[in-house]
């Protein structure tokens, strides 16, 4: 192992669930206005905190689509959070807020401070039912968006068709089949089926071709 791949950071992929969960995002300029944007897509209850704000953060504070908190940050505003986000022009600012998410053990992400941050925010690409996150492990944010592209590019109606169907066979397999390894064998023989035979089949026909033999 190379002196440059130990220091380098590694950050584990998850993909978390955070519908109806607090989410602060402190900062009121443009990049504050992306944060937030992206946490509305994700369903998440959103507090905003900040002594100004750009226009249309403030329509949506008007529209009650986020919380806001038209005031400068302090202590004791991330309880109850399950993600905070950064995004002042003060590092003095900053500093304060992470010194408060490491003491709550809130995951934090610091905007233009990789180095400080618990958590990055990925480029994303939101299909139907698939979502693809894109990294450079904050090393390059131009990559991050060119990949995000040329995913976009690729990713047809076929293969959300495929996964809704694949969705709907695997809840009613979990319903139908208690055994784990029989299953799995099941799964496997799906996956072994053709991208366009699968593409081909209504619901029902592809319960009875995979699910015949389940009493």
């Amino acid at each position: 192992m190379t002196s440059e791949s130990r220091t380098e950071r590694s950050y584990y992929p998850l993909f978390l669930d955070i519908s109806d969960k607090l989410c602060v995002v402190v900062g009121g300029g443009r990049v504050a206005e992306r944060k937030v944007a992206t946490l509305l897509r994700f369903n998440a209850r959103t507090k905003l905190i900040s002594p100004n704000l750009t226009k249309n953060l403030r329509k949506q504070a008007g529209s009650g689509k986020i919380e806001f908190v038209e005031r400068e940050y302090r202590e004791g505003d991330l309880e109850g959070a399950v993600l905070v986000f950064a995004a002042t022009d003060s590092k003095e600012v900053n500093l304060k807020i992470k010194k408060e998410a490491d003491t709550t053990n809130v995951p934090i992400n610091i905007v233009n401070d990789p180095a400080s941050c618990e958590f990055l925010v990925p480029s994303v690409v939101r299909r139907g039912p698939i979502t693809i996150a894109i990294s450079t492990s904050g090393s390059s944010p131009l990559l991050s968006k060119k990949l995000k592209h040329d995913i976009e590019d690729s990713l047809t109606k076929d293969y959300i068709r495929y996964a809704r169907k694949i969705g709907k066979f695997r809840k009613t397999l979990i319903e139908t089949v208690k055994d784990g390894k029989r299953r799995r064998e099941i799964m496997e023989e799906f996956g072994k089926t053709g991208f366009g035979e699968i593409l081909k089949m209504n619901q029902r026909e592809i319960n009875d071709r995979f699910l015949t033999d389940i009493k």
